[in-house]
Order: C-alpha cells, then structure tokens, then sequence
C-alpha cells in the first residue's frame, strides 16, 4: 500500500514539474527529433491574462427530424424558385381564392399523382413548386386536350411529344400516360433550365416555346434591356404563366391567408406498377383489380382502346393495395381468354364496309371503335381493332402495338352526267379531259375503248361531286376532350365523356347511334350511285375552319 502511495505522489510531482511555464526567452528554443527533424516548442502568451470577448455564432438550417405530415408538407420544404411579387400574382390569387370549389376539384384530382411527381423532382434536386405546374396546364386532368391538340397532364403537342419519346399510335397516346409524361415533362425543363439559367425564363420557354424566348432575350440585349421574364415582350398566355403558378404556390404555402382548405394528401403512393405479360381487356383488367372503371382508367389513361396490349403497354397503374389483388386474381383467372379484341393489319386500301365483313363485325361496330370518319376509306397498312376469336392464341406483336397507326384517304362520290363531244373527241379525249379511266369511260357508253365519238354525241361520265378530306389517325379518339388550359379549365373543366347506353344496350351500339350513316361507294364498274335531280347542277362547298392553330411547344 505504502508503495502505491509513492507511486502516486512520484507521478503528481512529475507532472507539476512537466507543467512549469518556461521564460519567454525559452519559448523559441528548438530540439532535434528522433527522427532527425527540427520541430518548435510551445508557445505561451505572455502578459496578464485578457477576458474572453464576445463573438457573433452562425447556425446553419438544420434539417427537420420529422417526417413531412402530408404532401403539401412537403412539398413547402423543397421550394426553390425565386418568388414573384406584382399585381398579377395578386390578380391570379384573387382568382384562385374566389373558386374554392375549383381549388378542390384539382387538388383532389391531384392525389392520384403528385407523389410520384415530388418524388422524381426530388430525385432530380428540382424545385417543388413544378409539381404545382400541373394545376396551371391541364387542372391535372391527364385526359385534358387543348384546342391546339396538347394532350395529358403536362400538355404535351404531338410534335414535342414525339421528341421526348412519347409514343401515340392507334393504341395508346403516352402524353396522357402518368409516368412516361413526367418523365418527358421534368427532362424538357431541366433541358430548359439549363438553356436559360432561371427558373422563370424555363417556364416561360415551356408555354411559349425555346425558341420565342431565345428571340425576345436577344432582342432586349440589342435595345440594352434586361431580360429577365418580368422585362421580355410575350404574348398575354405567357405573360400571365408564372404569375398563375406563383399565387398557386403563395395559396400552398399558407392557404389560411385566403380563406383556402386544402384536402389532405398522405405522405404514400398513390399506385405501384404491374407488369403486364399478357393482352388484357381493359374491363377485365379493373376487374381483377377489384376497382372501378373509372379508377383504373384514371391511372392509365394512355390506354384509349378497350384492350391493353403486353408489347406496347408492359406495365398498369393500379391504387397501392389493388395491384397484390389484381396479381393474385390474374393467376387464378380460368374463366376464358384475357383479351376480347385483336390487332388487324389491312391489306389492302378498302371501303368500312368490306373491312367490317373480313373482320366479322357491324359496319357501326367497326367504325366506333376505331373511330372512322364517314366518307373515308381505310389505306392499306392501317391498323384496326376487331373481335379476336377463340382460334387466335397469340397476342399482338411488339412491331404492331408500338407503330400501329390508323390512315384514311377520300372515298369518292360520283354523279352521273352527260357532255356532249366535240369535233374529233373519242373516249381516250375525254378520258383524258375529265380525268377518269378510258375503260371506264368506254364501259360506261357501251363502246370499245378506241371508240371515236360523232360530234354533238351526249357521252356518259361519272364525274367526282363531292371528296372529304384525307386523314390520318394516330390517337384514335373518338372524341376529345377540350379541357381549356389554364383558367379556361376552370370555366368548363370536364371529365372524360362517356355514353351510357339504354338497357339491353352495349356501348359500341349506343356509341354508333351518332356515327353517320356512310355515303354510297363506287364499285370497279359502273357505280352504284343515288339518283340526283336534273336541277342540281351546282355542288355547294362546306365552309372551311376550325380552331386557330397555337405556337408549338
């Protein structure tokens, strides 16, 4: 024990003698290291001590330790842009605040699909704010079509569309699909970001176009202007474009400053994909997923034909606790074949009526479900869908369900007439004046085709009195759905059109009680044509129009 206690007091003195202060003139002496390097000693202040002044502390943000309660939670935590403070704002605010039944349609059209889009955007550091963007464009409606023929949620043009990879055939339109339009939506405006550098000048070159954007910049450059989006000249649409996003991201933000409730949106996904490995009636589809038709087609609204098809559509959208349902109903299902309906690839050029006939359906049939106009005939390489029998064990092939397109040319209306033949006319002459065939003109008089007509002779043609205009049809609707943009939406914001057929009756017949009955057709020989009266001499032109075409995104 004694020795313990030497021990300890041999270790304190060493210690205190370790810890005496050296002089001042001590402090810049310098030893030699074992490694033969020269290192300085301590350093001691000298001089009384000094009070501790003090100082001014930073605190950086500090991240919060709670999960976001819901996603209007979270989206406010990932907002990044720039505000924008003027009287349109606070116009658009006004607007917004005075329709709060408005405000509830879109959001709660929204808890479908703005968890997924926070999540891509947060994946991508993007700003939140632009999972807002779609309450400007389409109200999210991903069904909603611009008079411009801008589709989808992010109201993609075809032509934008076709440049982001969204493919629009006969079976499917990926502007409306949920995933693969904003994934194209979100890679154009992080392309326009980095165009531009600003937030601001992005959106603007999304509603208005790079290009318009890149001109009304430089054009302030040559005038010595500044060119941010408050000081570009731009149309009134694109002018009013942030500031409608602006006071939808200030109503957000705080919505008890306008008097706004927002519906509650759980922090969750909404929906999971299912793989699909098999062509799938669509009505089946929400069948096995033991959900409504109209959910299930609000969640995969590419899908515009009554059958989806595995090679064009390898996955579906179904809410979050359906689709272990849907897995679990598709295995069992033992009732018949998956898929009612087939792909058919026209041969030939051919009228409706003998497409209907090969295909073994009612010409109004035919023509409601693939949407053919009346007058028109079916050009050859179209793609059609027709019943698919029992016998037909393979489902569509890849290269039809991705580039299936649907294709119209004129179907011609004739009239029989008289011309009377002038000096030395013979059929190959007229033939040859009105265009037509010199068999057919030879068939038509009863004549050989080398035949030389006497003067004054009345010749029989059949001459063109009427021609629709040729068509080509991509996204096969039958009928858009114009959901104004912007706050056009607002004023006739619809939901997909349906037809609810009389009882006893199937949609496609209810459908093609409004189809018009077609015009009668030529055959090889001599048509087949109603009876004109002899006064009607003149063909009266329906007056061209339409809506106005808008600039291209």
């Amino acid at each position: 024990m004694k020795f313990l206690i030497a021990a300890c007091v041999a270790g304190a003195l060493l210690l205190a003698g370790c810890a005496t202060p050296t002089s001042p003139s001590s402090s810049t002496d310098t030893g030699s290291t074992s490694g033969g390097t020269r290192g300085a000693a301590a350093t001691y202040p000298g001089g009384p001590l000094q009070p501790i002044t003090a100082g001014k502390a930073t605190s950086l943000n500090v991240m919060p330790l709670a999960p976001p309660t819901d996603m209007w939670d979270r989206i406010r935590r990932g907002f990044k842009m720039p505000n924008l403070d003027n009287e349109a704002v606070h116009d658009r605010e006004q607007w917004y605040a005075t329709r709060p039944d408005y405000i509830q349609r879109m959001t709660e059209r929204s808890n479908k699909y703005i968890f997924h889009v926070v999540e891509e955007l947060e994946r991508r550091d993007m700003p939140t704010e632009i999972a807002l963007l779609p309450f400007i464009e389409s109200a999210f409606n991903p069904q909603a079509v611009s008079s411009a023929r801008a589709a989808g949620m992010w109201q993609f043009m075809p032509a934008t569309g076709t440049d982001y990879d969204l493919k629009q055939n006969v079976f499917r339109d990926d502007r409306r699909d949920v995933l693969a339009s904003t994934r194209a939506a979100l890679d154009y405006l992080q392309k326009l970001y980095g165009m531009f550098g600003d937030w601001q000048l992005a959106l603007a070159a999304y509603n208005w176009g790079e290009g318009s954007v890149s001109r009304a910049i430089a054009k302030n450059q040559k005038l010595g202007l500044p060119t941010t989006y408050s000081d570009l000249q731009m149309p009134a649409e694109t002018r009013m474009y942030v500031p409608k996003l602006q006071a939808v991201k200030n109503i957000v933000a705080n919505p008890q400053a306008f008097n706004t409730e927002l519906p509650l949106i759980a922090n969750h996904p909404y929906f999971q994909s299912v793989t699909l490995t098999r062509d799938l009636d669509v009505n089946l589809a929400a069948k096995l997923a033991d959900t409504r038709i109209e959910d299930f087609r609000a969640l995969n609204p590419a899908a515009h034909k009554p059958v989806l098809l595995a090679a064009g559509t390898p996955q579906i959208l179904l809410p979050w606790d359906n689709a272990a349902v849907f897995q679990r109903n598709f295995e069992a299902y033992t009732q018949g074949q998956y898929a009612s309906w087939t792909a058919w690839t026209v041969p030939t050029t051919m009228t409706v009526a003998d497409a209907a006939q090969r295909a073994g359906m009612s010409e109004v049939d035919l023509r409601s479900i693939n949407a053919i106009p009346p007058r028109m005939l079916i050009k050859t390489g179209s793609t059609l869908i027709v019943p698919r029998s029992a016998k037909v064990l393979e489902d569509v092939a890849a290269v039809v369900a991705d580039t299936g397109q649907l294709s119209f040319q004129p179907e011609i209306v004739t009239r029989k007439t008289t011309v009377k033949a002038g000096r030395n006319d013979s059929v190959a002459s007229i033939a040859q004046r009105y265009r037509l065939s010199a068999t057919n003109v030879a068939d038509w008089n009863d004549v050989k085709p080398n035949h030389a007509f006497p003067r004054g002779y009345q010749v029989v043609v059949y001459l063109p009195i009427q021609a629709a205009r040729a068509a080509h049809v991509g996204t096969g609707n039958a009928q858009l759905i114009h959901a104004g943009r912007h706050d056009r939406a607002a004023k006739s914001q619809r939901a997909p059109q349906t037809t609810s057929a009389p009882r006893g009756q199937s949609r496609v017949q209810a459908v093609s009680q409004r189809v018009p009955a077609p015009v009668a057709k030529g055959t090889s020989g001599k048509p087949k044509i109603d009876k004109v009266p002899a006064s009607s001499k003149t063909v009266v032109r329906e007056k061209r129009g339409g809506e106005p075409v808008r600039k291209k995104r």
